[in-house]
């Protein structure tokens, strides 16, 4: 039974969900701003505010965490040195989902992910 299952498929095997959630957070953080399809975009903002909130406290260990998921270390180093102090004060809703329309070739929702 899928009691209490919170994580989407996204119709890939774990490996290959763990990369592109990865990738996604990844590009979130450096850019600031990426553009995806809603049900990506769903779960990635879930694992985008779990890692701003462990770099709000910029220890060893919350690092190393950090470290798991983000793998580029110039990345890692603007988590910890500019992204989260800006939410410092903040307890969570780090990120915005603004939808923008229809993709022409399957007619997925795209949409916007925003850091506030």
């Amino acid at each position: 039974m899928r009691h209490k299952r919170k994580l989407k498929k996204l119709s890939r095997t774990r490996d290959q969900r763990r990369s592109l959630l990865s990738n996604q957070v990844s590009n979130l953080l450096f850019r600031e701003e990426i553009t995806t399809t809603l049900p990506k975009a769903k779960e990635m903002v879930k694992l985008a505010e779990r890692m701003i909130t462990l770099a709000k406290d910029p220890s060893v260990h919350h690092r190393r965490l950090v470290r798991r998921v983000v793998k580029d270390r110039q990345t890692v180093n603007k988590l910890f040195s500019v992204v989260a102090p800006r939410y410092q004060n903040q307890k969570g809703g780090y990120t915005k989902i603004v939808k923008i329309g229809y993709r022409r070739g399957d007619g997925a929702l795209i949409c916007k992910v925003k850091l506030v």
